[in-house]
């Protein structure tokens, strides 16, 4: 809802600027801005889109000239964040009983050595609780011991006798753990709890395993290849990738990744897939157990051209750009798309080496395209 109102918000103020706007110096006296458009690529042009330079810079509107650079072949597919299972560890059940686990305890949730996961208790549940049968057996064996102990030294009971009533309470004291009813479940080590394998307010039994957490140094990426792209498996070097809980894609160069296992035959775990797995510093930023968008990174292409994926804008299945004419005046382009990256894209068709193409604020030029707002006769179609 927010976004709603901010967008109509700045629609609103660009319906005021654009409405006021003056004619430029290259206005003909009609209100018209004439361009040769032979000079853009000979495209068929729509409405030009007049926007100051005083508004571009209001609401960051930036431009910059197209320069063909070498781009890698990408190939996009899911994957998910692993842990090494020399990096794992299991939180068990320290006695049978209810499990309620500690406030804020949920998968990804990064915790310490020590760190209590779930308390269990044993009270008002069929079977009762056994270091509550330990604590009783305890209290009767000593007051059996204490009884027969000035007997046996007055000779009444004999030493047979005392020494097993001596033997049931030593057996009955190492029973009991001493501990309140029920128990304490706690991390053995730090890391990311990346599993709950119980449920709040379950029965469990003791020993039982309810929590698994992973080590968050070190992670492992899992990227799930289908078999139709296994003829390009040997270009792939390394890779990208955007977790479900973010925006921001990140860069397996930028955190010491490493490729540490390529399949040379079609085999996978899940029929059609082929996992190509690849380890990386955590920085913080990754779930172990989160699910994620891989961008593979394959072969170099030469001289392509790429933008940044907030140029691109969309509509009903097409994609555009904004192609800045002059310092007031900007034109919607529709572009063929190529590979992306997660942060940059590819463009096959639409521009060349001599557009100046909107690369930040795109949303705002469409805005005021949209708006309705365009002095009419405008249009450079003559």
């Amino acid at each position: 809802m927010k976004r709603i109102w901010n967008s109509i918000a700045i629609c609103s103020t660009l319906l005021i600027y654009i409405t006021s706007c003056t004619p430029s110096a290259k206005d003909d006296g009609l209100g018209h801005h004439h361009h040769d458009h032979g000079s853009h690529g000979g495209n068929d042009h729509g409405s030009e889109i007049v926007l100051s330079v005083e508004q571009a810079k209001k609401f960051g509107v930036y431009s910059q000239m197209v320069k063909p650079r070498d781009f890698n072949n990408i190939i996009k597919v899911s994957g998910q964040i692993e842990s090494a299972p020399t990096d794992q560890s299991i939180v068990a059940a320290t006695a049978p009983g209810i499990v309620k686990f500690t406030p804020g305890t949920v998968e990804g949730k990064i915790v310490s050595s020590g760190t209590t996961i779930a308390r269990i208790s044993s009270k008002n549940i069929a079977g009762g609780d056994p270091n509550e049968y330990a604590r009783v057996a305890v209290e009767a064996t000593k007051r059996e011991l204490d009884r027969l102990t000035p007997l046996h030294e007055d000779g009444i009971v004999t030493t047979k006798e005392y020494n097993a009533a001596k033997q049931a309470y030593d057996e009955a004291l190492a029973s009991y753990s001493g501990l309140p009813t029920g128990g304490i479940a706690k991390a053995a080590t730090s890391g990311a709890i990346t599993q709950l394998l119980v449920k709040e307010g379950e029965y469990v039994t003791t020993g039982q395993p309810i929590a698994v957490i992973s080590g968050s140094t070190r992670l492992t990426l899992r990227a799930d290849l289908p078999e139709k792209y296994f003829r390009q498996l040997p270009t792939i070097t390394t890779a990208s990738f955007k977790p479900s809980y973010a925006d921001n894609v990140i860069h397996l160069n930028e955190v010491n990744g490493k490729m540490i296992s390529k399949p040379t035959t079609a085999t996978a775990q899940q029929t059609g897939y082929i996992p190509i797995h690849f380890s990386f510093d955590n920085n913080g930023s990754a779930i172990p157990g989160a699910f994620v968008e891989v961008y593979l990174i394959g072969s170099t292409k030469s001289n392509a051209i790429v933008l940044p994926v907030d140029a691109i804008t969309e509509q009903q299945g097409k994609h555009s750009v904004y192609v800045k004419l002059d310092d007031e005046c900007y034109e919607k382009r529709l572009v063929e798309i190529g590979n992306s990256n997660g942060s940059e894209i590819e463009i096959l068709s639409g521009l060349t080496r001599k557009d100046e193409v909107v690369t930040k604020g795109a949303i705002i030029v469409k805005l005021a395209e949209s708006s309705g707002a365009i002095p009419e006769g405008h249009s450079h179609n003559h």
